[in-house]
């Protein structure tokens, strides 16, 4: 099996929500189905069938963030430096709009854009991999081509 790449961080977010799913919202939909049990005919319960929906969506979660923090490999961020790899925290400004951007270079399973974390799959990420600041990229993105210089790269 391929391991999945994580930050520290990432690793931690993914575990808490892990035994946060176990041992509060798993008893507490279980709780939620007993109620609607009891409330007689299960064919026309909605709150029966509500219950037992996001029954199926907490244990999906659980067994996705089980294969995935079961396959993960932590890297360690402290102890990297030089160009942008995995785990990188980057400024970078958009030449045409002079726009700053701060990012980190995630694995996939704990990236999110709205945090300034940067699926390392993505083509901003695949064009940086391997830069030093004051380089210059281009990226082709769904909008178009946009040229981004690399400001600082750093790893915490």
């Amino acid at each position: 099996m391929e391991k999945i790449p994580l930050t520290r961080a990432g690793f931690d977010l993914l575990d808490a929500e892990l035994r946060q799913l176990k041992s509060e919202e798993r008893p507490a939909v279980i709780r939620a189905i007993a109620e609607a049990r009891e409330h007689g005919d299960l064919s026309e319960n909605a709150e029966y069938h509500a219950a037992r929906e996001k029954q199926s969506f907490i244990e999906g979660r659980i067994k996705e963030l089980e294969a995935i923090l079961g396959r993960a490999e932590v890297i360690d961020t402290t102890r990297l430096s030089g160009s942008i790899k995995f785990g990188a925290r980057i400024t970078i400004i958009d030449e045409d709009t002079e726009e700053q951007h701060h990012y980190q270079i995630v694995g996939e399973a704990e990236a999110d854009i709205e945090r300034g974390l940067l699926n390392i799959k993505s083509p901003l990420a695949r064009a940086l991999i391997g830069k030093d600041e004051g380089d210059s990229v281009e990226v082709r993105t769904p909008g178009g081509e946009r040229s981004y210089e690399v400001i600082s790269v750093r790893y915490e």
